[in-house]
């Protein structure tokens, strides 16, 4: 398999260059603080600062960095062939974890700078934002070793695959949602995301066995 640049990566790829604009930029400006918060506790408030250099260049390099490892990984993969079955979907999810890594960026730039409100009120929904993406993709991935619901049982048997990553789509949407709700729900929000996350991400990997149990079950 040939990794084949077409221009649908063109927008990620500019994502990540105005990152590295906004980082060479503010790298001298005056107003651009020595210190610039990288760390929020789980009520939203900053209590973890870094120093100018790191803060400003290294979410532009993890981002890129993440980027090009998630589109060389089909490479190594044993199962890469069946890439090209879900192609837009894998693109999809490499170009919503840039914009999830340059919103953040970005935010850390202007709270840095400006101050701004907790962080809880956009990480939610970025975070939202990825599990709803996933979720619409979920049940367009094909069996592979990266990406998806790869549990023992996936990995074992092609309808196992399908049907979790079916039901893995409706669950991630869920999760999405209901994790957006927990803006609106002050003292209890934190709390109560990490509950939805831990539910919804454990979800599939249990209804996998499930299937994996009443398919051998029905075989016998």
């Amino acid at each position: 398999m040939k990794i084949q640049f077409s221009k649908k990566e063109i927008a990620p790829l500019f994502v990540i260059f105005l990152m590295a604009i906004a980082a060479l930029s503010l790298f001298k400006a005056p107003c651009t603080p020595q210190q610039l918060p990288t760390h929020w506790n789980a009520g939203g408030v900053v209590d973890g600062y870094s120093s100018k250099n790191f803060a400003l260049f290294f979410f532009p390099a993890i981002t890129l960095a993440l980027y090009l490892l998630m589109t060389f990984l089909p490479l190594i993969d044993p199962l890469r062939k069946n890439y090209k079955q879900f192609s837009i979907a894998y693109f999809l999810i490499r170009f919503a974890l840039v914009l999830f890594f340059a919103f953040l960026y970005f935010y850390t730039l202007w709270a840095g700078i400006y101050g701004t409100p907790k962080i809880n009120y956009l990480i939610i929904p970025l975070i939202s934002f990825l599990f709803i993406v996933l979720g619409l993709v979920m049940p367009k991935i094909k069996k592979n070793y990266f990406v998806g619901i790869r549990t023992p049982w996936t990995l074992q048997s092609e309808e196992v695959w399908q049907k979790t990553h079916k039901f893995a789509g409706k669950s991630f949407v869920a999760m999405g949602i209901l994790t957006f709700l927990t803006i609106f729900l002050k003292e209890k929000m934190f709390s109560l995301f990490m509950a939805i996350v831990l539910v919804g991400a454990f979800a599939p990997m249990v209804y996998s066995y499930y299937i994996y149990r009443k398919l051998k079950l029905f075989n016998k």
